[in-house]
């Protein structure tokens, strides 16, 4: 016999609604307006590590949108201020307690703020959420060489291959700079975070994605950046947003060569986000939330499908 019961109880699905209900008395507050932009596109991310899942309409490929930010820079390129979106997101792939291939984001911008400003609101608004923790800030560097005791901006190519190897006991003899950090920070630090809010920032370089490129306090490249753990689950990141059209076209086709050299489909590029960027997409900061695993950590609950009225999973790896 088919299971219909949800997978979440009744009451948290209230307690959801009322979390949803909080966020928007929150940006309403502050005059920061709620947008409700498609979540199927002609076009998907380029990213490596994010896979887009495909649909067809009138015999025309489409994507379940990963993110709502494309379309959200192109409302700011056009004038409209602080902005929010709540709502649902897609990304093939993502299964396990923590993932779930459809969940819910809250997005936000701010023009004319930088990433430590966004910092800030993020902690006001888990603040008014429930989250009672004084928020740690600390960068990526300093934490990086606490743990694993390397300078992840200088130490050399070889040298992250080995410590990578030796903490994950596979081979990463012949892996990218960007694949063994992310590799020595989710098995090397993030289990030695403390308890709360910790705001991670000045990523490498190399993980710039869509932010801007910067320097530190000791003027080492970084990339303007920072993520956010609640008890170490991630649960944000965030950008100072990449303005320069050209610099985000290249870093495109740098995505698309390495997509097609692990064997992955080649994104169509968004050149409507581009012609935005290029009309005048205002200096801003941005951060994605995700809404199920903040739920998460507010109830205690250790599998996204207890939050989640009818929860997908399509294997058990997380």
């Amino acid at each position: 016999m088919a299971d219909w019961q949800p997978t979440a109880t009744l009451e948290t699905l209230r307690r959801r609604a009322e979390l949803m209900a909080a966020i928007r008395h929150f940006f309403a507050l502050r005059s920061v307006w709620e947008v409700d932009v498609p979540v199927l596109a002609k076009t998907g991310v380029t990213d490596l590590n994010i896979d887009s899942i495909p649909a067809e309409l009138n015999g025309r490929r489409h994507y379940l949108q990963s993110s709502p930010e494309y379309q959200m820079k192109r409302l700011l390129a056009a004038g409209s201020g602080g902005i929010y979106y709540l709502g649902k997101a897609f990304r093939d792939g993502e299964s396990g307690r923590r993932h779930s291939p459809e969940f819910t984001l809250l997005e936000w911008y701010r023009p004319g703020w930088d990433e430590h400003d966004l910092m800030d609101e993020v902690s006001s608004l888990l603040s008014e959420l429930g989250v009672v923790t004084e928020p740690v800030r600390v960068s990526y560097r300093e934490i990086f060489q606490q743990n694993i005791g390397l300078d992840p901006h200088a130490a050399p190519l070889k040298a992250l291959q080995r410590e990578a190897t030796a903490l994950s006991g596979s081979d990463f003899t012949a892996v990218s700079r960007n694949s063994c950090l992310d590799l020595l920070f989710s098995l090397g630090v993030e289990p030695t975070l403390p308890d709360g809010l910790v705001f991670v920032y000045d990523y490498p370089l190399c993980q710039a994605a869509l932010a801007c490129g910067g320097k530190d306090a000791s003027g080492v490249p970084v990339a303007r950046r920072f993520e956010a753990f609640l008890n170490r689950v991630e649960l944000a990141n965030g950008y100072y947003e990449l303005t320069d059209a050209a610099e985000q076209r290249s870093r495109f086709e740098s995505d698309l060569a390495l997509r097609a050299a692990a064997g992955k489909s080649v994104m169509p590029v968004d050149y409507q986000l581009l012609a935005a960027m290029k009309a005048g997409l205002p200096a801003c900061a941005g951060v994605a939330l995700g809404a199920d695993r903040l739920l998460m950590q507010l109830l205690s609950l250790a599998d996204i499908r207890q939050v989640l009225p009818f929860g997908m999973r399509c294997d058990v790896n997380d």
